[in-house]
């Protein structure tokens, strides 16, 4: 049994909510129709649990404990796993220097996942612009037509991007090295925000890019592989010292795009019990989206559910046969925690959507603003 304590967010991106232990909550009573609403044909036999994360008492369960493919509800153990590895204060530092060679350069990077050739991307989301270093490198050298680039813990996508972006100005060859020791003279450097900063926009926007790159990050970090049993083993270590349940837990990607994955309602309930009071895992409770008003929730509820905006901060998930979201929802003065797996939806867009209102309608049933 986990230990009760009070859990305090105030989030960065419009998250501001309390889970108090000192005032016991009042029973929850579930309304007819959240119970009707969890056996409608638009669910098809999910698997729900709602959870007083003060008693830790079931308060409704429907198949709780079978695995299923969680969808991007998954990037909640990836974020977990990630800040279990690494400070939220990390920095990601990527510089270019010169060689002894000439018209060769070392690009080190720091596996930074964040790294970015999109202006507007680097302008609105403070991400590392990777252009920049090649741009000091043309201001040294303003007559250069081709440069051989060195490089080390670089995401070799990120490499393409850069030769893509300079195509028809420079031509850049790239070589993976294993070694740092040819660098002599450093030109300049670029920093992606805080790793705290990146989780939370990588829960607030689902990012599936950043969610399996960080996941993979940590799983290495944690002394295990890249591969999906390296992501696995740190995600069983992780939940092992959190004391989590997750004996029928089967991953293969950090984002939950595998339809092979599989984890119960239970289990990401009981993460979720874990991590809410323990101050560490900050970054994830700030970066849930808001029912009707950030991220990916943010024209949720809106229609469906309109007495719940503001009061759902929760991640949401699907891929082509599930729909699936699991958070916190307010209740007057208390919060609960809840999971909703949907995973055996029609693969129509039409059959996701209709699982999307019944799940804000069954949320909109219990929501409820404090008096």
């Amino acid at each position: 049994m986990l230990r009760r304590r009070s859990l305090t967010l105030i989030g960065t991106i419009a998250l501001s909510f309390l889970i108090s232990s000192v005032v016991p909550a009042q029973a929850l009573a579930i309304p007819t129709l959240f119970i009707k609403l969890s056996a409608s044909p638009t669910l098809n036999h999910p698997g729900i649990v709602l959870i007083d994360p003060t008693t830790h008492e079931t308060i409704y369960s429907l198949d709780p404990d079978i695995g299923r493919a969680p969808a991007s509800v998954l990037k909640l153990f990836s974020m977990t796993t990630v800040l279990s590895a690494l400070s939220a204060d990390m920095v990601f530092k990527t510089t270019i220097s010169e060689t002894a060679t000439p018209d060769t350069y070392l690009l080190a990077g720091s596996g930074d996942p964040w790294m970015t050739e999109s202006p507007f991307e680097a302008q609105k989301y403070q991400r590392a612009f990777l252009p920049t270093l090649i741009n000091k490198v043309l201001e040294l050298h303003p007559d250069s037509k081709s440069i051989t680039l060195d490089y080390n813990n670089m995401y070799a996508l990120d490499i393409k991007a850069i030769q893509r972006y300079f195509s028809g100005r420079l031509t850049i060859n790239a070589v993976k090295v294993n070694s740092l020791t040819e660098g002599t003279n450093e030109i300049a450097s670029v920093e992606s925000p805080k790793l705290g900063k990146i989780i939370e926009f990588t829960l607030l926007y689902s990012d599936n890019v950043l969610a399996d790159r960080l996941a993979r990050l940590a799983a290495h970090t944690l002394g295990f592989g890249t591969d999906a049993a390296g992501i696995q083993a740190a995600f069983e270590k992780v939940l092992d010292d959190l004391g989590v349940p997750h004996s029928g837990m089967h991953i293969y990607d950090g984002n939950g795009l595998s339809h092979e994955t599989r984890v119960s309602a239970r289990e990401v309930a009981d993460l979720l019990v874990a991590i809410s009071s323990n101050p560490k895992f900050q970054p994830i409770m700030a970066g849930l989206p808001t029912a009707g008003e950030t991220g990916t929730l943010k024209t949720r509820f809106v229609n469906d559910a309109p007495n719940a905006i503001g009061l759902v901060h929760a991640k949401t998930g699907w891929i082509n046969t599930t729909v699936s979201l699991a958070g916190f929802v307010t209740v007057g003065s208390s919060q609960y925690i809840f999971v909703i797996i949907a995973n055996h939806i029609h693969n129509l867009e039409s059959a996701r959507q209709a699982a999307r209102v019944t799940i804000d309608q069954m949320l909109g049933s219990i929501a409820k603003r404090q008096n």
